[in-house]
Formats: structure tokens, C-alpha cells, sequence
């Protein structure tokens, strides 16, 4: 066992026997109808993103802070298959994860590329990042081994974190992280470790992902959680803290973005059983 992931189990240890912390989400607006499956955001610059995933349109969504459609965008040379999350650079380009998976079946797992010049027209051009990830030898794996869906990633300095959602029978509660460079390319992911957030299968897995603007802070999604990372240096996590945050919800939360250092914004697909459709704001203390 190398000496990082040595470190990424006590990290994960230290995090999970940490009290978890409770906190309620502020309500700051609805969806219009058009926007029923909101599976991913990313701000910058207070401009608000979002897209939806499989079986919608091939676009992106600009909303404010109540939930409303102000700009929608065909992207040009993309196809939505399961668009699942969105990240922006410091420079205001924007990248679609086209890698939802839930089957752990695809090989052709893709990130667009939208340039901040291409956002400006009214069909924007996007560039193609495509990966695969080399630990995974069957398509699907084993039902113990089907770690490969992901739902988030942000972008940091040249590169874009991803981190899987685990759908495994019985429930591990891993999550792998991945790293791609930003650039157009065929690329092998990165993989730069492992972590268990919580073995709750209801709440654990990474469903969105973001990082503050000053790189010192991960916030992470699941269903009803927020898992705050802090206390890291890109690409290492070896002296990693995590906070686990409850905010008391049963609905699907698919997508987490800083509005700025202390303000989350966070969204959630709107279901006949649950409801939904929902744009929150949560402050972190």
C-alpha cells in the first residue's frame, strides 16, 4: 500500500467518526417547467449556469438567483447523453461532463469545452476532452466494482477533478478521483486516489462537486449532504479534512456551485415523489 493512499484511509477515518453538523437550505426560487431534471451547475463572475442531463436538449441554461431562464444556448458539435455536471475556469470557459454512467457501460465518456468567446454567439462551437478511465477493465464491472458513473468535477489549474459516484452491491461508499487536463484531447484519467465519504448508499454518493474560488475548500454533494473538504494541496489529499453536513431534505440534490467564499447555491431535479425543482442557497459557517 503506497504512502498516499495510506494517508487518504486516515483521512477518511478521522472524517467519518467527525460529528455530523446540521444546517437548513434557504429556498430562493423554482425552476420554470422547461427545467425539470437541473443535474449541473457552475458560477463565475455571479453568472449562473446549469444544464440537464439524459433526454433533454443539447443545452446550457444561464438563471439567476430565483431560478429564472435569462439565456439558453444550443451547443453546436454536442450531444447530450447524459450531460451530468458543469465547471468553469478562472477565465470563464466552460466545460460539460458528458459522463453520466449509470450502467458502467460507455467507453466514450466526454468533456465539452466552451470557450468564453464561444458563449457569446448564439451557437456556440464546442472542443471535445475525451478519457476513459484505465482501472476499468470490464464494461459493466462486477456489481462490487461498478465505481465508474460520475455526477461532479470542477476545474483547477489546467486540469478538471473528477470524482465517481458508486453504485456497488453491496454499497462500499468509495469514491475515485480522477484528474484530465482541460485541453482537447484523447486522454487516459488520472487517477489520484480513493475516498469514503459515509456508507450511507442514501446520502453518500458524489452527486455534483465544486471548489472555491481561492482553492481552499471542495464542496461535495450527495443526496441530503454536503461534504466540505478542506485542509489539501491540489492534486494531493494527504492531510485532508472533511465536514459532513446534513441539511435535512429527501429530494434529489444533483448540483453544488460557490457563489462566492462562504455562500453555496445548490439545485434539485424535480420528481413526482418527492418534488423539487428547486434553486437553495446555503451558508457555510
Amino acid at each position: 500500500m503506497n504512502r498516499f493512499f495510506l494517508f487518504l484511509i486516515l483521512v477518511v477515518a478521522q472524517a467519518c467518526a467527525q460529528k455530523t453538523h446540521y444546517g437548513k437550505l434557504s429556498h430562493l426560487g423554482d425552476f420554470p417547467s422547461k427545467l425539470k431534471e437541473v443535474s449541473g451547475m457552475a458560477i463565475h463572475s455571479g453568472d449562473i449556469w446549469v444544464v440537464e442531463d439524459s433526454g433533454n436538449k443539447d443545452k446550457i441554461y444561464k438563471i439567476d438567483q430565483k431560478g429564472s431562464i435569462t439565456k439558453s444556448l444550443k451547443i453546436d458539435h454536442a450531444k447530450n447523453e447524459d450531460w451530468e455536471d458543469l465547471a468553469m475556469d478562472i477565465e470563464g470557459n466552460l466545460y460539460i461532463g458528458d459522463f453520466g454512467n449509470n450502467a458502467n457501460r460507455r467507453k466514450n465518456l466526454t468533456i465539452y469545452r466552451v470557450s468564453r468567446a464561444q458563449l457569446k454567439k448564439k451557437e456556440p462551437n464546442a472542443e471535445k476532452i475525451e478519457f476513459r478511465y484505465p482501472e476499468q477493465k470490464d464494461f459493466p464491472p462486477q456489481k462490487d466494482s461498478l465505481l465508474f458513473d460520475t455526477e461532479g468535477f470542477f476545474h483547477w489549474k489546467d486540469h478538471l477533478y473528477i470524482f465517481t459516484k458508486n453504485r456497488t452491491r453491496p454499497y462500499s461508499g468509495e469514491t475515485l478521483i480522477y484528474r484530465v487536463p482541460d485541453e482537447e484531447g484523447e486522454y487516459d484519467a488520472e487517477l489520484l486516489g480513493s475516498i469514503t465519504l459515509c456508507k450511507s448508499q442514501d446520502h453518500c454518493s458524489v452527486t455534483g462537486a465544486d471548489i472555491s474560488a481561492d482553492g481552499k475548500t471542495i464542496a461535495l454533494l450527495g443526496y441530503g449532504f454536503i461534504f466540505l473538504v478542506t485542509d489539501f494541496e491540489l492534486p494531493n489529499f494527504d492531510s485532508a479534512s472533511i465536514q459532513i453536513i446534513d441539511f435535512d431534505s429527501n429530494t434529489q440534490t444533483e448540483s453544488i456551485g460557490f457563489l462566492n467564499e462562504k455562500t453555496l447555491l445548490i439545485a434539485d431535479e424535480k420528481n413526482k415523489t418527492t418534488g423539487g425543482g428547486k434553486l437553495y442557497s446555503y451558508s457555510i459557517d
